[in-house]
C-alpha cells in the first residue's frame, strides 16, 4: 500500500488534532510530511516530535527560535512566517494537502496547493466564501481533488457519489440551531461569549462556534456549498435539525432524497476525505436508532438570525461581496469574544460593511486580498463606535 504524504496546515486547531488522530490510527496508509501553526508553539512542538514530519511551519515568526531549539535534536527543518504556508504545499513529497486554517488565511495556500497538482482536502470554508469561482477553476485546470471535510458538504459529497449522471434538484444542509435555537431577539440581545460557546453538539474552535450560534457558519456553507457541487442559489436550502444526526440531504430530479447520517464527529469526514474513495473501518462509536427515536426539523429563522440572510444576499450578489460578508464577520466575531459588540450587533456591522465597501463584479485574487483588507479596517471602524454604545448599554 502507498502512502498518502500529507501536508496539515492548522495541525494544533480542532479540525487538526482530530485529522492527526485519523492518521495515528492508520499508519500503514498515511504519512504526515508537514505540520503547522499560527501561534500554539507548545502543541506543535509535541506534534512534531510525535509525528515527525519533513517541516513544520509557526506562522507567528516571534516563535521561531522556540520551535527551531526544541526541535533541534531532530531532522525537521522549521520554518516560519505566512509565506511559508504556501511554500510547503508544493512540495514534491506532499499528494494531499488538508487545509484547516482559520479564516481567510487558508485562501492562498489552497490556491498555491492546486496550482502545484495537489488533492486537498478542505475544511477551510473561508476559501470558497471568498473566492470559489476562482478556486473551482483551478480545480478544473489543474485536474484536482477538492474534498469536503464539513460535516454537511462530506454528507452532500457522499449522497452524490455513484449519482454523476443525475442531476441534483435541491440540497438541503442541516443546522442544529447552535446554543440560541428557538431563542427570540429580546433574549439575544442579552447573551455574551460564555453563553455562545456552549454547542449542543459539536466541539469545536472558539469562532466556528460562536458563528454557529449566529448561524453564519451556515450562511458559509450555503456559499461553499454552490461553489463545491455547481448549483444555484434557488438549488440550497437550510433546515434545523437540532439532534445533528442528518447531516444533510440531496432530492434529485425524480423527487427522491438522499441523506447522510451519523454521530456529529468530526473524525468520520475528515477519514472520508483521507481515504476517498475507499471507506475504512474504525472504532469510531455507532449510531443507535433507538437513542434517537424522533429526528426533528425546523425551517431557518432568517429574521432572527440575520447573518444567514446577509450570507444569501452576499451570494446573490456575486463578486467581491462574500469577501466583504467574511471579513466583517471575523473582525465582529474577535470583538464578540472580547465582549466589545452585543451579539445582535454583529449582524448591524456585517450588513453595514457590505454597503459601505466598494462591489467589484470580477475580482482578482489579489484584489481579494485588498478588499480583504479595506472590508476588515471598515468592519473594526464600525466595531469601535458600535463598542462605545454596548459599554454604556451595559
Amino acid at each position: 500500500m502507498i502512502k498518502k504524504q500529507i501536508a496539515l496546515l492548522g495541525s494544533t486547531g480542532s479540525i487538526g488534532t482530530q485529522a492527526l488522530e485519523v492518521v495515528r490510527a492508520y499508519p500503514e496508509r498515511f504519512e504526515i510530511q508537514v505540520i503547522t501553526a499560527a501561534t500554539n508553539a507548545e502543541l506543535l512542538i509535541r506534534q512534531a516530535l510525535e509525528y515527525r514530519p519533513h517541516t513544520v511551519v509557526i506562522v507567528d515568526e516571534g516563535k521561531y527560535s522556540e520551535v527551531k531549539e526544541a526541535l533541534s535534536s531532530v531532522t525537521t527543518t522549521v520554518l516560519a512566517g505566512k509565506a511559508a504556508l504556501e511554500e510547503v504545499v508544493t512540495y514534491p513529497a506532499v499528494n494531499l494537502v488538508i487545509n484547516a486554517l482559520v479564516g481567510s488565511a487558508g485562501l492562498r495556500p489552497t490556491v498555491a496547493a492546486i496550482k502545484a497538482g495537489k488533492d486537498v482536502a478542505l475544511a477551510n470554508k473561508e476559501t470558497l466564501v471568498v473566492a470559489g469561482e476562482l478556486v473551482t477553476d483551478l480545480v478544473r485546470k489543474n485536474d484536482v481533488k477538492l474534498l469536503p471535510v464539513d460535516s454537511e458538504h462530506s454528507a452532500i459529497f457522499q449522497c452524490l457519489v455513484g449519482e454523476s449522471d443525475n442531476p441534483i434538484e435541491k440540497i438541503y444542509l442541516t443546522a442544529s440551531g447552535g446554543p440560541f435555537r428557538g431563542k427570540r431577539k429580546e433574549y439575544l440581545a442579552t447573551v455574551g461569549p460564555e453563553q455562545a460557546l456552549r454547542h449542543p453538539n459539536w466541539v469545536m474552535g472558539a469562532k466556528i462556534t460562536v458563528d454557529s450560534a449566529t448561524l453564519m457558519n451556515k450562511g458559509l456553507e450555503v456559499i461553499e456549498a454552490k461553489w463545491l457541487f455547481g448549483l444555484e442559489m434557488r438549488q440550497i436550502d437550510v433546515v434545523v435539525h437540532p439532534q445533528s444526526i442528518v447531516h444533510s440531504l440531496v432530492q434529485f430530479a425524480d423527487g427522491s432524497i438522499k441523506a447522510q447520517l451519523g454521530l456529529p464527529d468530526m473524525k468520520l469526514p475528515i477519514q472520508y476525505a483521507l481515504t476517498y474513495p475507499l471507506r475504512v473501518k474504525n472504532s469510531l462509536k455507532r449510531f443507535n436508532f433507538m437513542d434517537f427515536p424522533a429526528l426533528t426539523f425546523e425551517q431557518a429563522d432568517r429574521d432572527t438570525f440575520r447573518n444567514l440572510a446577509l450570507a444569501y444576499d452576499a451570494l446573490d450578489a456575486r463578486g467581491n461581496m462574500p469577501c466583504i460578508l467574511n471579513a466583517a464577520n471575523e473582525v465582529v466575531v474577535a470583538a464578540f469574544l472580547k465582549s466589545e459588540v452585543g451579539f445582535l450587533q454583529m449582524s448591524d456591522i456585517i450588513e453595514e460593511t457590505m454597503r459601505t465597501v466598494q462591489y467589484h463584479a470580477a475580482p482578482s485574487l489579489d484584489d481579494y486580498a485588498e478588499i480583504d483588507q479595506i472590508s476588515r479596517k471598515v468592519a473594526k471602524e464600525l466595531a469601535a463606535k458600535s463598542k462605545k454604545v454596548y459599554q454604556i448599554a451595559k
